[in-house]
């Protein structure tokens, strides 16, 4: 068994070099790709947001192959960014594969010290606590609501971020005393935004946009609704019926009018539902 398993790492990491050496070719000015040796760690930023977005949707569909070329496809933007940093002399894939086996070990004192965790719950409270030591920062349970608040702003998307902070304001008691207050600043929102569009300046009617989402996701919040997953689910239903209305045109969708856009559209929310329907027969 240990003679199996001894061969299986042989393979893993001959695979690992395989794509190092893959990478170090294509940043070769002798013969690489003008592409990648055009690429900064800036410029390969949207990646490796788009990379990460593509693990999870694999994962939500539970397709294995489709995990795993995704999950390299995620690699590739590690080993690239590191090869890049390596380049100037900042840092290598040997250094990056270090810091996080070493903040692994810290982080488990209760796997590779003497602590003992007998929950999930103390477990993350654990994790809190070294990490804040690690930044130098204040204990998680003392810090101020405003540092947890920009730690969300400044590393989570958009969205996202703005659920957390909500969740976590309320918490500390920033919150309506039920919904009835909740719809009111939404309906305050929508009007000021309103306005904006009416008589202010694009700087002004794109902040208004924002309070305006941000007091939706307090309406989400209440209800316990993921607007992500909302969000995201809108965005499939139009492609759906979109790829109906393709179906059932028989010219380019650009050739037709806004009204024949309308009842090819609604063709094919009426086939969609009727789909629904017969499946659940």
């Amino acid at each position: 068994m240990a003679s199996h398993q001894t061969e299986k790492t042989r393979e893993t990491l001959a695979a690992l070099q395989e794509l190092i050496d893959v990478v170090a070719q294509l940043r070769n000015p002798n013969g690489g790709c003008p592409w990648d040796l055009a690429q900064t760690p800036q410029t390969l930023t949207p990646y490796v947001i788009e990379e990460a977005y593509e693990v999870v949707d694999a994962i939500k569909h539970g397709d294995k192959q489709a995990i795993a070329e995704e999950l390299g496809d995620l690699l590739l933007q590690v080993v690239l960014q590191a090869q890049i940093a390596s380049e100037s002399g900042q840092f290598s894939l040997k250094e990056v594969a270090q810091k996080i086996t070493q903040k692994m070990i810290r982080r488990h004192p209760h796997v590779f010290g003497d602590v003992t965790a007998n929950s999930v719950e103390e477990v993350r409270q654990n994790w809190e606590q070294i990490k804040a030591a690690e930044k130098g920062e204040t204990a998680p349970e003392n810090q101020n609501l405003s540092d947890k608040l920009s730690r969300y702003a400044r590393t989570l998307p958009p969205l996202m971020a703005a659920m957390k902070i909500s969740q976590k304001s309320a918490e500390f008691g920033f919150e309506w005393e039920n919904i009835a207050g909740v719809w009111e600043k939404f309906e305050e929102e929508l009007a000021e935004f309103k306005q904006a569009l009416a008589q202010e300046t694009p700087e002004e009617q794109q902040a208004e946009l924002g309070d305006l989402l941000f007091s939706l996701l307090q309406i989400a919040r209440w209800y316990n609704l993921d607007p992500a997953a909302g969000l995201q689910g809108t965005n499939q239903r139009f492609i759906n019926r979109l790829q109906k209305m393709e179906i059932f045109a028989d010219r380019p969708l650009s050739d037709y009018t806004i009204e024949e856009l309308e009842a090819l559209w609604q063709q094919a929310k009426k086939e969609i539902a009727a789909q629904k329907l017969m499946a659940k027969d």
